[in-house]
């Protein structure tokens, strides 16, 4: 019931955002082609999905566009290949808004783990690959505790190093623990927690 209930949840209020934010998304465009008149302003990139099948995935565009295609799913805060209209919408997480289309057709859900490129998924095994039974979501409990992942990067000598040695098993570890415990109550916890910005420790699951 509670995956019923998701469903139908996913799809009304993302397309209830896509119309009430269309205004916004309307003007987020427009300065992105201002900044970038030659540059798309959508990005798309193949992300890992529901059951490891690949989709789609659209977000603002907020790279030089020589760059967006390198097939990282990390960036580091500050560096030079993110636009200075980028870095405004990775602050407030607006970059992201597109991804409601995801949302509504189905590819992605509101709550769930992060969507990686592919490669990552493909190194998952026994039971972590039970995590791949969940639709990728827009925020979800890794997110939360990793909302300032782009600044603890820029910290470390080898961002990319860093993330798949300690932040991506942990991400992992975290979104089985969600796979386990998943309920809508729950995925409702972790929107609020994410619209007002804070924190959701991890006993959030007891």
């Amino acid at each position: 019931m509670d995956m019923f209930i998701k469903y139908i949840f996913d799809r009304i209020v993302s397309i209830i955002g896509l119309v009430i934010l269309s205004p916004l998304l309307l003007i987020i465009a427009l300065l992105i082609k201002l900044e970038s008149p030659r540059s798309p302003i959508i990005f798309k990139q193949l992300r890992i999905g529901y059951k490891g099948k690949a989709f789609t995935m659209c977000k603002f565009r907020t790279m030089v566009d020589n760059h967006d295609h390198g097939g990282s799913s990390i960036s580091v805060k500050g560096e030079s290949r993110i636009t200075s209209l980028g870095a405004k919408l990775r602050q407030y997480k607006l970059d992201e808004l597109p991804e409601l289309w995801n949302v509504f057709v189905g590819d992605m859900s509101f709550v769930g783990p992060r969507p990686d490129v592919p490669g990552y998924a493909d190194a998952l095994t026994g039971e972590d690959r039970k995590i791949l039974l969940l639709r990728p979501g827009i925020t979800g409990p890794a997110s939360l505790k990793y909302k300032n992942e782009e600044e603890l990067l820029a910290k470390q000598d080898n961002p990319q190093k860093y993330n798949d040695e300690m932040i991506y098993p942990d991400k992992v570890r975290i979104n089985l623990n969600y796979y386990h415990h998943q309920s809508f109550i729950l995925d409702f916890k972790i929107i609020i927690f994410t619209l007002l910005k804070k924190e959701l420790k991890e006993s959030y699951l007891k």
